[in-house]
Formats: C-alpha cells, structure tokens, sequence
C-alpha cells in the first residue's frame, strides 16, 4: 500500500496564498493500433467521474458527442467528499455512491462531522464495479500511484488494471481519434487540422484565466491573490463576450474541442462559482452572448446528461468544510416570470440551473 502523503487541490497553494494546481501524474496514451500497450479496443476501458467535476465533466461530453458511450463504460462518484482513511490521515475525496442507500454511507454529513444528513445515493451513483473499492483513492492505490492526488476522471484499463490517464485534456483528445473505428460519430471531429492553432490559442487564455482561475479565485488565501485572480477572470470573461458577439462558437462556426473545456465551466458559473468561489464581477444571466452560447451547447445531443445541478451544488457547497462549514446548499435563482421561459426552462437545464436564464434570443426560438 502507497505510503505518500495524499492531499488535494486545496494543498496546492503558493507562499503568496494563490493557488497553483499541480499537473496531473498519469499521462499514457491510447493509440488505434494493435501493438500499442494501450490499444483502442471496445469494453477495454473505464472511466469514472464526478457530474460535478468540470474536468471530469468535459471527458463525458466528449464521450456523448463522439457516440463512445457502448465502447466505454462509466460510474459516476458520489458528490460529497468523505474521509478516504480516516483511521490513517485526514484526506477527503471522492467515494462510490451506494444504491440501495442504506450501507455504511446511508447518513452522510461533511468531512468534519457538520451539515447534511446526506444520502450516501445520488442519481447514477453506485459501487465500483472493477476493483472494489469503496474510494477513488483506493482505485489509485491498487495500481500503486506515487503521486498522492486522487482525482477524477480516471480513465482505467481494466484488462491490464492501469490507470491510463487522469489528465482530462488528454483523454478528451483520445476520446475524439483513437476510437473513430468504434464511434457512432465517427466524421465529427473536435480538434481539425486546420483549426488547431487557434483552439490551441485559446487555451492557452481561457484555461488560467476561466477554467482554472475560478479555482484562484475561490482558493485563494490572501487578498492579492484573489485580486490577482478575479482581475484576470473578468477581463478573460469580457473577451469571451466579445468574440461570440460575432460568431457561433468559441473558435468559430463549428463546435471544437475548446467550447467543450469552457462551456463546463460555465454551466457551473452563476449557480455556484458567482457565490462559493466569489467570481461575481459577472454572472453568465447577465452577459447575452455567453448566455446563448450556454443554451446553444446545453442543447446540442448528448450534453444534456453529462449536466447535473443536484451533484454540482451538493459536491462544491458540501465537500469543502474550510470555505463553507456548516455546508449550506444555496436555492437556485428566481424563475423568470415572462410566460415562454417557464415553458422553455423545464427543457433547458435539468435540477432547476435553467429557472435563470431567460429565452429571449431568436437564435433559439423552438
């Protein structure tokens, strides 16, 4: 059994109090060729997730896109974090939900005894079903990781028990070339020849500056860091505002791979990162452009299930005791009143994340 010291995001701090998060220790590669050692084949591999987690989340779309979802399987983890060894050190991460709701788990409350009760089931979660594990963190300890950050996803091999992956920009990569032979969506490609430069491009801004500094942002432990953060937000937010004032998608008229990284993030934004990670400079509600490019993806086939308000809240405002102690589940935002939004809304985003936004766009007229 691995003897490192295992920790989270929230021990990855500077000594000015920003938050760097550390980069991801599995990075093999799944190839479509038979002599590679990891091989693209059906049934072969696993991949477990939080509907929470917008790293996680993003290799889900990209798996519902490409039509994956009978080549690789998935279990989704319960949303609040828990003691993974509590009779070993005071780590908390991810655990396997429990479908019958009544195992040991039945009566949760957050890693420090407060808030809930809890149920130990959430919709989709259920026990490991490879390595019989009750935590992610056991998952990475069978195949002995050294580096000590049980996160997700987790992209297993369950023929040679490996962790292939557990960088989320890698696998959604994987996910939209290696498999094509096995895909239903073969010829949809999220990451073409002749627009890799400017997804590359974007990137490289949109990930420091949305994807991750909403994580600066809440993270943070000084002043200047925060301020550091949200500056850089907010002026990043502005700048995806402008450019999809004049065109459809992040990169351009097709949907690519960089629309799948920022669009999880978000989704999340007013619900959760607007009040827990302090990120209000913007709200999504309040920004037309991003508001419509949130519907437009939301709607597009297959990403409807990869969304999930009930794990998103519960896991964010219950799973980090040092930010919010008693672990308060905020309502959503009021339901617009105009009559077509309470029709449009039941259909927009599942667990109420659509009562916020009103339908008034002609690009998205039902």
């Amino acid at each position: 059994m691995s003897t490192i010291n295992a920790r989270t995001a929230l021990d990855e701090m500077g000594e000015k109090g920003e938050f760097i998060r550390k980069d991801a220790a599995h990075r093999n590669w799944i190839k479509n060729d038979p002599a590679a050692q990891f091989p693209a084949e059906k049934d072969r591999y696993h991949l477990y997730v939080s509907y929470a987690c917008p790293w996680a989340c993003r290799t889900l779309m990209m798996r519902a896109l490409k039509g994956l979802e009978d080549v690789i399987s998935v279990t989704v983890v319960h949303p609040i974090w828990q003691k993974t060894r509590p009779e070993k050190d005071t780590h908390a991460g991810w655990i396997f939900g429990d479908a019958s709701g009544a195992g040991k788990h039945a009566a949760l409350t957050n890693s420090e005894g407060n808030g809930g009760p809890f149920s130990s089931h959430f919709q989709d979660t259920e026990p490991d079903p490879f390595t019989g594990s009750n935590t992610i963190r056991e998952v990475y300890e069978s195949v002995d990781d050294k580096d000590g950050k049980y996160s997700v996803p987790v992209l297993y091999d369950k023929k040679q028990k490996l962790i292939v992956s557990n960088e989320s920009s890698d696998i959604i990569r994987m996910f939209n070339t290696e498999f094509n032979h096995l895909a239903k969506n073969p010829d949809t490609d999220f990451y073409p020849e002749d627009m890799r430069k400017t997804i590359d491009e974007l990137n490289e801004w949109i990930y420091p500056s949305i994807n991750n500094g909403v994580y600066r942002c809440g993270f943070a432990k000084s002043q200047e860091a925060y301020d550091k953060a949200i500056e850089e937000l907010t002026v990043a937010f502005d700048r995806v505002e402008e450019i999809l004032q004049k065109q459809r998608y992040i990169a351009g008229d097709i949907m690519t791979e960089a629309d799948i990284r920022l669009f999880v993030t978000l989704v999340r934004f007013d619900e959760v990162y607007t009040v827990y990670f302090k990120t209000s400079t913007r709200y999504v509600a309040r920004s037309e452009s991003i508001l419509n490019y949130v519907r437009d993806i939301y709607q597009t086939p297959g990403v409807r299930s990869t969304v999930n308000m009930e794990h998103i809240k519960h896991h964010y405002y219950c799973s980090h005791p040092l930010l919010n102690h008693w672990s308060i589940v905020p309502k959503a935002t009021t339901r617009c009143s105009c009559t077509s939004c309470r029709t449009i809304a039941t259909n927009y985003l599942r667990n109420d994340l659509g009562s916020i936004y009103c339908h008034k766009s002609p690009r998205f007229e039902n």
